[in-house]
């Protein structure tokens, strides 16, 4: 089944992925790529529209990121976003210019084109985000100007015939009360696409796909234990039965009792049809890590001996034509893979295998998926909710929630500490209200006093973030008398802590997760 194709061309905007989210929520199917993308790429995929996102950059620049003009020659209808909004008309001859005055955050947008296909059911007076220094003040020939605010004469505008939108704001942020139904109508109404991305077509067309791929052949699968290796499996289980081996290590960077947890729903009393081996390495992983502070190379340390460990037991196994793993689709994005992001982070399941690995391929089925839709795919595979909606969990597990060396001890601390946060949110009743919540272990030593002694351990750091995409993340306000609770159980019962933090950061600046 050929998929309904949206494309996202990123020009350095820190939403781009919220962008593709949003299409997505249409049912319809969207990736994300790199201004510097050969036209005739883009135009080989056959996209039935185009969004250009938002970017930092002033379009009239020479050094700026820009497009060709026959991107807006295609026959294909391309909405620009902002900055593409900006570059549409710099490109085709309008005038984009400084400001004179800059617009931030929520601003009411007053439509002057109601019966626009992409303001169709949106308020007339609407609230949107803004964010720039540049404003369109002449729109190019064939365009009219549909939109517009106190300080700002050209909100929105579009060529009809041409099939050509742009909007000054961001649709795609929370922040815009309409945004999702202005994406909604340039997709389904101006693009004309039917809406058929679905988990349900997906799962049924993924597991087709993965017998034709795999046939007789053998497959080894990288099991966390976490939501995405865990649907992957069930997915490859469901295709393949027992040709699928599932190998957990225990690399003794889990959660408090999650090694045996994993072993029970996926080994021998399991309920799936597979072939399942735990590796208990956790010493063998402490040793490699002895010494190591940097986060990247503790990511890489881990990364590698998790490869390792596999190329050994698929030996063990015999012949083994494919390795499965978890990657989902903010892997690729953040590992700088995708559209014009930097990398955040390097991940052990992303970019393909090392050399010395003795595998045929790679097969990663959920990495177009986005975390919710993991979790939607998890759930029409019958998937129990429990696992389904797990706490997420990287890949290092607590190699990156424990700032600096990793010691035996550490990890105590941690796993400890997190799984009395756990309890504590689940009793409160939110532990489903939140997108995901953990303790981490700072580095930092501090005095105290416990018992009329002088004490001097380590500080233990709670976050909890709210997100749709797992790409923006906002800190949640637990309430007071839940981290007040979770403080004094922590220092009461953890021995080696006497000091808690709760975690403000919002991603951006910060990550999500602590390295």
């Amino acid at each position: 089944m050929k998929r309904e194709l949206v494309v996202v061309i990123d020009f350095g905007g820190q939403y781009n992925q919220l962008v593709a989210r949003r299409v997505r929520e249409c049912n319809v199917y969207c990736e994300i790529y790199s201004y510097k993308t050969n036209l005739e790429k883009i135009r080989a995929m056959n996209p039935k529209g185009i969004i250009l996102t938002g970017g930092p950059n002033s379009c009239y620049k020479e050094d700026s990121p820009t497009c060709s003009k026959e991107l807006f020659e295609l026959g294909i209808p391309v909405l620009g976003l902002c900055y593409g909004a900006q570059l549409m008309q710099h490109v085709l001859g309008g005038k984009v210019a400084r400001a004179d005055v800059r617009e931030y955050g929520k601003t009411e947008v007053l439509i002057d084109k109601p019966s626009s296909k992409l303001f169709d059911g949106v308020s007339e007076r609407t609230v949107c985000w803004m964010s720039h220094f540049d404003t369109i003040f002449e729109v190019a020939e064939g365009f009219e100007i549909t939109a517009h605010t106190t300080d700002c004469p050209v909100a929105a505008a579009e060529n009809v015939e041409a099939g050509l939108y742009g909007i000054q704001y961001h649709p795609e942020v929370l922040h815009t009360a309409e945004g999702t139904k202005m994406i909604s109508n340039f997709v389904l109404d101006v693009c004309e696409c039917v809406g058929d991305w679905r988990m349900d077509s997906f799962v049924e067309e993924s597991i087709k796909q993965i017998r034709e791929k795999v046939g007789d052949g053998k497959v080894l699968c990288a099991l966390s234990g976490g939501v995405d290796s865990s649907v992957a499996a069930v997915l490859l289980s469901k295709a393949i039965g027992n040709q699928l081996t599932c190998v957990f290590v225990d690399h003794g960077l889990l959660r408090k009792n999650e090694g045996d947890e994993v072993e029970e729903i996926f080994g021998i009393n399991g309920q799936y049809d597979l072939n399942f081996i735990r590796v208990n390495a956790q010493q063998r992983f402490y040793d490699k890590l002895a010494g190591v502070s940097e986060p990247e190379q503790k990511r890489k340390i881990i990364g590698e001996e998790f490869i390792r460990v596999f190329e050994e037991e698929a030996k063990k196994i015999g012949t083994v034509d494919f390795l499965v793993q978890g990657t989902i689709y903010p892997d690729v994005v953040e590992s700088g893979l995708g559209g014009e992001s930097v990398v955040i982070k390097s991940h052990h399941n992303v970019g393909g295998l090392p050399d010395y690995v003795d595998f045929k391929e790679i097969i990663e089925p959920l990495r177009d998926l986005f975390k919710d839709e993991v979790r939607q795919a998890g759930l029409e595979l019958d998937i129990p909710e429990y696992l389904v909606f797990r706490q997420p969990f990287p890949g290092p597990g607590l190699g990156v929630r424990i700032i600096g060396e990793v010691t035996v001890d550490k990890v105590r601390i941690v796993q400890e500490a997190d799984a009395i946060f756990r309890e504590e949110i689940a009793s409160a009743g939110l532990d489903r209200s939140i997108g995901q919540y953990f303790a981490g272990l700072t580095n930092m030593q501090s005095v105290g006093v416990m018992g009329d002694e002088r004490t001097y351990d380590y500080a233990v750091a709670l976050r909890a973030v709210n997100t749709i995409d797992f790409m923006t993340a906002e800190a949640v306000e637990v309430p007071y008398e839940v981290l007040n609770k979770v403080m004094s159980r922590i220092i009461n019962e953890v021995k080696g802590v006497n000091r808690i933090f709760y975690d403000l950061t919002s991603k951006p600046p910060g990550t999500i997760e602590f390295e």
